[in-house]
């Protein structure tokens, strides 16, 4: 596994063994591109693809994984041109930073012969993806509503913190509302809550202020639940029966759960670690005799009691 990598060897081909030569040619080069962590999830994310580099590594000798993480689209485009012209990958997963700036770079890889793998945010051509491995939104909303269904009542009060203004969060509300509706629970009210710990604090407040009759909160992410708890705890209201759910996998709600936490008595699983599945599968493409192409469209589990422990990884920073 390497990050980032100058060609030095350049100028010392011309001293290299012959057999040393023909080994490393031999090597199948992947590049995995992916936007620098900013945030919870995307920290995590980082973690799970540095473990399954070092792990399809160690497994698979030939196989020479090169990460490299970007601050925004146009470094991410530049580092593309990078790991073709200098790393001469034959495989490419990359987690566009946007889709609009990285679809003709993407496609200059392509056009290089490599094989390409897109992960959760699609490209705005499509087409160029050999596979497309993401998370499933719509069923983090459908389930996130069905849980609910399972716990409240017709005529029961519930608040919605949504995510940034994204499809991504257009697809989470739409299947959460959609499974609702005709329940006989009451979304009182819905805001943006950006995925953020602070905001969801404040959106928090506000519904605690204009709505003496909560009874439960989808708070669609672990980070804004996070913030939810907290204007709970402020506002002594976390120990009135209300209860949070909220989404991602986040190893403190995790153990929460495991611990028989009530107020988060469950998560819905969007997988931080599936950049590594993408690795996963790409390395396949080269090391399994079945077909691999396709779209793989990750469940989103709900996370329990009872199998919380399947999903909790302590050294994570997510």
């Amino acid at each position: 596994m390497k990050f980032v990598k100058a060609l030095g060897a350049l100028a010392v081909i011309g001293a290299m063994s012959l057999s040393g030569a023909a080994y490393a040619q031999e090597k199948i080069k992947i590049g995995v591109s992916y936007p620098t962590p900013t945030h919870a999830w995307a920290a995590g994310m980082n973690w799970h693809a540095e473990a399954a580099a070092e792990r399809l590594e160690a497994l698979y000798p030939d196989i020479d994984i090169i990460l490299v993480n970007s601050p925004d689209p146009s470094a991410q485009a530049s580092a593309l041109e990078d790991l073709v012209s200098v790393n001469q990958i034959d495989a490419l997963v990359i987690l566009p930073f946007e889709s609009e700036p990285l679809t003709d770079p993407v496609l200059n890889v392509k056009k290089s012969g490599a094989f390409i793998t897109v992960v959760d945010r699609g490209l705005s051509q499509p087409g160029i993806e050999d596979i497309y491995v993401a998370g499933n939104n719509p069923e983090l909303g459908r389930v996130s509503a069905e849980y609910m269904k399972t716990r409240l009542k017709s005529g029961d009060n519930i608040v919605i913190l949504r995510g940034i203004p994204t499809v991504i969060d257009t697809e989470r509300f739409d299947a959460f509302m959609a499974e609702i509706e005709g329940s006989g629970i009451n979304v009182l009210d819905h805001k943006h809550a950006n995925w953020n710990r602070d905001d969801g604090f404040e959106v928090m407040q506000d519904f605690l202020s204009r709505f003496p009759d909560i009874d439960a909160v989808w708070a669609q992410d672990d980070d804004i639940a996070i913030g939810v708890v907290a204007a709970l705890k402020q506002a002594g209201r976390d120990g009135d029966g209300m209860f949070v759910v909220g989404g991602a996998g986040m190893k403190e709600t995790i153990k929460g759960i495991m611990d028989g936490e009530t107020l988060i008595p469950i998560d819905v699983l969007y997988p931080p670690a599936m950049l590594a599945t993408a690795m996963d599968v790409t390395v396949a493409k080269f090391k399994s005799n079945g077909p691999v192409a396709g779209r793989y469209i990750l469940g989103a589990t709900v996370i329990t009691k009872e199998n919380a422990e399947s999903f909790y990884f302590p050294d994570s920073p997510f």
